[in-house]
């Protein structure tokens, strides 16, 4: 297409993340932009990696072919350790805990990138034989992970439709990550390897829609808790449905404690540990000027009346 290696395939996705990217720049500026700044660089990461996979590698640049293997995977390794960065951070889906941080996780793609792929291209100078050999065992993580990711949230104990949502998308997301390497030893197949990783940005972007939905049919509720607050009491009349007070996980956390339901209870609803619940709980109750759950609750329904 265009004289170039790229796939019109490639192309209409890259066109479509730059929309979808521009469109949540521009949202996010008149209405609000708290927590939206992950999803911003998420979708920047995916359309960095829609431009260099499908552009490069071209003979027409100057300077040996490895450097443009090295630009184009070492941006599909970020984009993959973003999107489990994104997952842990946006949705506490947090998979592994021991020795397994997304700092490590880098630090152990970063080093399998080098000793698995580049010392031995330098050592044969074939890229099939070096993209064998460090794809193989990175598949094999990929979906131990993928195994583990599913475990971990696909057995809830009181099934809540808007988390189970999330979950099933997010698992997208992960399977998305854990066939990129299976794709890149199959063959140069624009098509089919950027179809199943752009499945990753949209499924997510998905859950993000879902997410604002969910916050919407919610915003009563909001927003007698966002008076709770002198900021908030002030711009109550305001239309807005995040503030800078809360996050949006804090809000999820907000309406589950509103509906009654415990910290275990709501632990195993969003998939996350009981310890987690309390935090975000104890920052909710700081945010509103209440000690505990109690005086929350009892305020809330003073400011409902």
């Amino acid at each position: 297409m265009f004289g170039t290696s790229i796939h019109w395939t490639t192309f209409f996705y890259l066109l479509l993340d730059t929309v979808i990217v521009l469109f949540t720049l521009y949202y996010s500026t008149r209405k609000y932009s708290s927590g939206y700044k992950r999803f911003v660089t998420l979708g920047i990461l995916f359309i960095t990696y829609n431009f260099t996979g499908g552009f490069l590698p071209t003979y027409t640049l100057p300077g040996p072919i490895i450097f443009q293997y090295i630009i184009t995977y070492s941006v599909a390794i970020v984009l993959c350790v973003y999107i489990v960065f994104y997952l842990y951070k946006e949705y506490d889906i947090i998979v592994l805990r021991f020795n397994s941080s997304i700092r490590n996780l880098a630090i152990l793609s970063a080093c399998s990138f080098v000793v698995l792929y580049l010392v031995p291209y330098f050592l044969t100078e074939s890229l099939d034989y070096a993209r064998l050999l460090f794809t193989i065992p990175i598949s094999v993580i990929a979906f131990v992970f993928l195994w583990l990711f599913y475990k971990r949230i696909s057995h809830p104990e009181n099934p809540n439709a808007y988390i189970l949502r999330r979950n099933r998308l997010s698992i997208i997301s992960v399977t998305s990550i854990a066939l990129l390497p299976i794709l890149t030893v199959i063959g140069d197949y624009q098509w089919l390897t950027f179809t199943v990783m752009n499945a990753a940005f949209y499924a997510i972007t998905i859950i993000e829609i879902d997410r604002h939905l969910f916050f919407l049919e919610n915003k009563t509720k909001m927003y007698e808790v966002f008076a709770m607050s002198k900021e908030q009491a002030i711009n109550l009349t305001k239309t807005k449905i995040i503030y800078e007070d809360l996050t949006r996980r804090e809000i999820e956390i907000t309406l589950s404690i509103l509906s009654n339901l415990s910290y275990k209870q709501i632990a195993e609803d969003l998939f996350i540990a009981e310890n987690t619940v309390s935090k975000h709980a104890s920052n909710i109750y700081k945010k509103t000027g209440v000690k505990n759950r109690r005086e929350f609750i009892i305020r809330y329904r003073q400011k409902a009346k």
